[in-house]
């Protein structure tokens, strides 16, 4: 009797973690079905993000995730985020997708999942134009401002032997109201960042100064969503061979995405 109430009992414990694990649908199943994808996005990051005159979202890769969401139909829920809650964002499953900048390293892999790139970014240290900067060694003595959680503060950061002095922001907003107001004379941000700040304060022109690298750009996915990868990964290729990808980071970048990835 007692073996048979065990036994009982085993199996109503296997079926309960069958039954848990059917529960859990597939993030590209749950899309589709709600008809609304939700997408954290920096909406302070031009001109990757950014609010236009009309307080509407605008940018590269606002209009990227339009482009998305009317090729499969779609509506946009937008998840407001900066660098440092990107990857959380998806952990939590407070958003489906990141569409943000967000740049393909070997530690963000390990705790997300990447599409195939989608568009690339020049990572440097700008500083205003009329800064003697030309390599690593005349900046040692400089406070270089960074956002965040950001690849540029992981980069800088493990540069021990540099001696750099970081001074981090939250957001990249206020990154560039620091340069903007005269707070920091160098940022480490994007190329494209990084002249955007002259544009605000053309008494305060920056310039790319220092290459970091260049990264690929990805959507990010929570972990273990193989359906919506392929999905994307399909749907960037297509995008790219088409042309539509590069006209949307021509448009806000003033230039082409690298050769190799247009095809």
């Amino acid at each position: 009797m007692l073996k048979t109430t065990l036994m009982a009992a085993v199996a109503a414990a296997c079926m309960t973690v069958i039954a848990s694990g059917a529960a859990r649908a597939d993030l590209l199943d749950d899309v589709m079905k709600a008809k609304k994808i939700r997408i954290a996005t920096d909406m302070a990051i031009p001109p990757s993000g950014m609010m236009d005159s009309a307080m509407k979202p605008t940018g590269s890769d606002v209009e990227t995730a339009q482009l998305l969401a009317k090729d499969w139909g779609l509506e946009i829920e937008w998840i407001q985020t900066t660098g440092a809650t990107r990857i959380p964002n998806v952990q939590t499953n407070k958003a489906d997708i990141i569409v943000s900048t967000l740049s393909v390293t070997p530690e963000r892999a390990k705790v997300i999942d990447f599409t195939k790139p989608y568009a690339a970014l020049q990572s440097v240290v700008g500083c205003l134009k009329t800064a003697t900067v030309k390599d690593w060694a005349d900046l040692k003595d400089k406070t270089i401002a960074v956002s965040r959680g950001t690849t540029q503060d992981t980069e800088l950061s493990n540069m021990k032997d540099r001696n750099l002095k970081l001074a981090r922001f939250d957001d990249d907003a206020t990154m560039v109201t620091a340069a903007v107001s005269g707070q920091a004379d160098c940022v480490a941000s994007s190329a494209t960042i990084v002249n955007q700040i002259g544009v605000k304060n053309p008494g305060r022109v920056f310039e790319p100064k220092v290459p970091i690298r260049n990264f690929d750009l990805a959507i990010g996915v929570r972990q273990g969503e193989p359906k919506m990868i392929e999905k994307l990964n399909e749907w960037i290729a297509a995008n790219l061979k088409n042309g539509k990808l590069n006209e949307i980071y021509k448009k806000f970048h003033g230039s082409e995405l690298p050769p190799e990835m247009r095809g």
